[in-house]
């Protein structure tokens, strides 16, 4: 693996990771409603989801992903579904005061890092991403095991540095999103994004 390539991959799952989608909206909305802690153990699920991608990836699993295409096609579909009703979901109510009181304190350790693990295996954007951009980014045919955890530390590291912003920005502003006309600006917000990404998915061949 050269290091133009790792450089080209390191900067495309940043900018994946930054777009808005199902994990950052997941995340800030945990960050809302349970604080830094509980939104922190969330990222680190969609973290090891990622990895779990990536590796399924470098283990050869892409050419089983081209010899069922028919059942990612399905699976796209099914993501954009889900996006849509998400989007759907966040236009007519989203977030709210009463739904970020209520959350506090009830969600364990385990169960936050299990919602982000879920949330980044069934979001589409990411099977996409490491799926069919990976292997044009990184030569995988002469990948190493050295290359392979130089990759697998290089995720962790851009997906932190990505993530992490996002929630300690969400955690400070809880007090401030509780007032209604800035959750409803929240919640348009992420629902155009959700919009968004649903549009572009269905759009990729």
């Amino acid at each position: 693996m050269t290091l133009a390539g790792l450089i080209a991959y390191s900067g495309a799952l940043a900018l994946a990771a930054a777009i808005p989608g199902p994990g950052v909206t997941a995340l800030v909305a945990r960050a809302l409603g349970s604080g830094f802690r509980s939104s922190l153990l969330m990222a680190f699920g969609l973290v090891l989801g990622d990895l779990t991608y990536l590796t399924a990836v470098v283990s050869g699993m892409a050419v089983l992903a081209q010899a069922f295409g028919t059942v990612f096609l399905v699976v796209k579909w099914v993501g954009v579904a889900y996006l849509a009703w998400l989007a759907w979901t966040f236009w007519r109510s989203g977030i709210t005061a009463g739904k970020i009181e209520a959350s506090k304190g009830k969600s364990g350790a385990f169960s936050s890092f299990l919602a982000g693990l879920l949330v980044t295996l069934g979001n589409p954007k990411t099977m996409i991403f490491y799926l069919a951009l990976t292997p044009t980014l990184v030569d995988l045919h002469t990948l190493t095991l050295v290359d392979y955890g130089i990759l697998m530390f290089c995720t962790i590291v851009v997906l932190l540095m990505v993530l992490v912003p996002y929630l300690i920005l969400a955690a400070r502003a809880r007090l401030l999103l509780q007032a209604p006309r800035a959750l409803k600006v929240l919640n348009r917000t992420a629902a155009a994004f959700m919009a968004g990404a649903a549009v572009t998915i269905a759009a990729r061949q």
